[in-house]
């Protein structure tokens, strides 16, 4: 099918409270726009559909990625990040919690590749499975019960969620102790497709490419298009399930680049109703358990769900600026989140020295360490991270 643009301003105002909304319930609930900076698989495009599909304006695409109700499926997926770091071992992370948005996770996503398998039965069932050469991270959700498990430690740790818990993605935003290096950091394509699309505004051009195909299912191509050159972002292509609407794999090519260095993608999908042996997990014989506390969110501002936090709390994310210029930081006193980031020596190696601290810098991403152990991230130039940290004094 051709391709065609939509007016991004027209739509934006229509749906702006009520599209955005339909995305939350994939949205983990923790410092998202640092997940989605670090996240990346498949190197390459989907290939392209055999059979084509009804033609549909970009609006209309947007309209069916937004309102997709698919909460039941299993699937395989594949990550890389192809961003110029050295690859960090498969079981060599920085120590500290792998939970989604903290640095461990960011860390280990910002390079190599991964594989993970993703089971999920509606709200309340979930179960990922991340794949490493010598080992295997889970993080399994039955009903309020949570599981978090490391095969290479064979430690494994329980939590019982509270009533109010929301669906699949908030097993996954819960963190394991800081001595188990275990649970999986990774997001589907429908969680990163949020964190883009919400960024449709008019600083965005959107169109519709030729259809593609993902795990054998026929999908729209959706493109996006910052109009900005103050993101390092050139185009986002998300793969839109042309039946259901599902968001199947998300790419993400640098500002000049011609491949992509950043995506995320389905190699396999069913969606069928999962086998319910998969989110029953028993502690393997000799391995230590941990039992963990609830966590207290009652005092959390109320737009921490959305991935920003305010600025002076202690481990907390603050975070600046809109849309494709948006910057992530760590308030002050997460010095032990800097420690933590820069440990690994291969990292340390590629951290340079700049004015107020040191830079990871690649073509999608720039990591500020600030002198006093804060850390800022953004799809933006190595200067606006450190306008944003003067400005956070």
């Amino acid at each position: 099918m051709g391709s065609n643009r939509l007016d991004s301003s027209a739509w934006f105002q229509r749906n702006s409270t009520t599209g955005r909304r339909a995305w939350l319930r994939w949205l983990p609930a923790v410092a998202a726009p640092v997940a989605i900076a670090s996240g990346a698989l498949i190197g390459s495009l989907p290939a392209g559909a055999s059979n084509p599909l009804p033609a549909k304006t970009p609006a209309q695409v947007l309209e069916l990625a937004a309102s997709h109700q698919v909460q039941t499926f299993s699937g395989t997926m594949e990550q890389s990040a192809e961003l110029g770091l050295p690859e960090l071992p498969a079981t060599g992370k920085p120590s500290g919690p792998a939970s989604p948005g903290s640095v461990a996770s960011m860390i280990e996503l910002l390079s190599g590749k991964h594989t993970a398998r993703i089971y999920v039965d509606g709200k309340d069932n979930a179960r990922v499975q991340v794949m490493d050469q010598l080992a295997e991270r889970d993080v399994v959700r039955r009903g309020s019960d949570v599981w978090f498990y490391s095969s290479k430690d064979n430690a494994a740790a329980h939590l019982a969620m509270p009533a109010h818990s929301q669906g699949p993605a908030d097993a996954k935003d819960q963190a394991p102790p800081k001595d188990m290096q275990g649970a999986p950091g990774l997001h589907t394509p429908a969680e990163l497709a949020q964190q883009f699309l919400s960024k449709v505004d008019p600083s965005t051009a959107v169109s519709v490419g030729s259809d593609v195909s993902v795990a054998g299912r026929a999908a729209y191509n959706l493109l996006i298009e910052p109009r900005t050159d103050a993101t390092l972002v050139g185009r986002v292509a998300i793969a839109v399930d042309g039946e259901n609407g599902m968001p199947l794999s998300v790419q993400v090519t640098a500002r000049g680049a011609d491949k992509p260095a950043f995506s995320s993608g389905f190699t396999s999908l069913s969606l069928a109703a999962p086998d319910p042996s998969v989110f029953t997990f028993t502690p393997p014989p000799g391995g230590t358990v941990k039992e963990l506390p609830v966590p207290d969110r009652s005092r959390e501002p109320a737009d921490a769900h959305q991935g920003a936090m305010h600025n002076g709390a202690k481990g907390r994310v603050a975070v600046t600026g809109t849309g494709w210029e948006t910057v992530v930081g760590t308030a002050r006193g997460s010095a032990s989140a800097a420690e933590s980031m820069l440990q690994d020596p291969l990292l340390s190696q590629a951290a340079v020295a700049v004015p107020g601290g040191r830079l990871v810098s690649t073509p999608l991403l720039n990591v500020l360490v600030t002198d006093d152990g804060r850390i800022f991230a953004g799809m933006v130039a190595p200067e606006r991270l450190q306008a944003a940290a003067a400005a956070a004094q």
